[in-house]
């Protein structure tokens, strides 16, 4: 019994510091991803955390709210808008209501590596300023910090092992609110269903779709192997991700701060895209042997072959002319 009031003790004085120093702080910032760990931006989330704790002397307190514990996507950036969201790492698709440029992202084949993403739109970049000039347009109040890569994504079914492009015929496939995605697969046979993520496990457990696609951690860390137990790996895209701040928590920040957010969020974007590596080389292993997930590696020059004559009519189709010729230009 004593040992139990020590421990409780012990837990009572931790919450009570904790709370403490956030309310010692000058600013708390409060970050959503919408996945659960492992993966790359629960990673960054947490390097974000502690980096700006710590070089800041204090001033800055960090909560970091993943497995989408503030809601959707959509929702949040709306949040974001008012301020009572401070920032989210996220992918780009899942964005793509409030800002359809980011539907270039889900362009089949764009890019060939992750580094490839990085060098191409990540911070400093034509492109970066381009989406930060969009987000303006948009009047979504967000300033955008980085954009990087969180691993490749791949496509997985609930009952049909997929070989070859003639597998895909007829399948639903659950796509995000992006119409890039509805387009592709749609061109390859498929029969798009429009689910948000944080309802996908139910949508293929009850057969509203048949197949998704997600990137490796995306679905090892939301037991997606359960319901979708044959995964292909057709790589067909490399998951662009953002990291954004609110507008208005920005400006609240007087300009050392800001200097040290954007650095922090550069470097964490670096840190990400090094952890997508690493889940992308282990993962497939670990589905293998630990969950029982049926790996079938398709030709992919079969998948590019037909994917690539649709694409400049794609971004003619969907208005992204202007994102599709900076991403491409050599």
């Amino acid at each position: 019994m004593q040992n139990r009031i020590i421990l409780a003790a012990t837990a009572a004085s931790a919450i009570a510091l904790a709370g403490s120093a956030a309310q010692s702080a000058d600013f708390t910032l409060r970050i959503h991803t919408l996945v659960q760990s492992p993966h790359p931006y629960n990673d960054m989330a947490v390097f974000m955390e502690e980096r700006l704790e710590a070089e800041s002397d204090g001033r800055i307190d960090v909560r970091v709210f993943d497995s989408g514990q503030l809601g959707q996507d959509p929702a949040v950036i709306g949040e974001m808008g008012l301020g009572s969201v401070d920032l989210m790492i996220s992918t780009t698709s899942n964005a793509a209501e409030q800002i359809p440029e980011f539907a270039i992202f889900t362009m089949p084949y764009l890019f060939s590596s992750m580094d490839d993403v990085l060098e191409t739109v990540g911070p400093g970049t034509e492109i970066h300023e381009h989406f930060q000039q969009v987000y303006d347009e948009r009047g979504v109040g967000m300033r955008l910090l980085a954009l990087g890569a969180s691993g490749t994504r791949n496509l997985s079914t609930a009952e049909v092992p997929v070989e070859s492009i003639e597998d895909l015929q007829g399948l639903q496939m659950r796509t995000p609110p992006s119409p890039m995605d509805s387009e592709t697969w749609s061109a390859l046979g498929m029969l798009p269903v429009s689910v948000d993520w944080g309802e996908l496990y139910a949508a293929m457990q009850t057969g509203v779709a048949e197949a998704m696609e997600s990137s490796l951690p995306g679905y090892t860390g939301s037991k997606l192997y359960e319901v979708a137990p044959n995964l292909a790996l057709t790589a067909h895209t490399i998951q662009v991700n953002h990291t954004s701040m609110s507008t208005a928590t920005w400006e609240s920040l007087p300009e050392d701060l800001q200097e040290l957010v954007q650095e922090v969020a550069i470097a964490a974007n670096e840190h990400g895209v090094e952890m997508a590596k690493q889940y992308d080389d282990e993962l497939v292993e670990t589905l293998q042997e630990e969950h029982g997930v049926n790996v079938t590696r398709p030709d992919t020059q079969a998948f590019r072959d037909a994917l690539a004559p649709i694409q400049q009519q794609l971004a003619e189709d969907l208005d992204l002319v202007e994102e599709y010729e900076l991403v491409t230009r050599e």
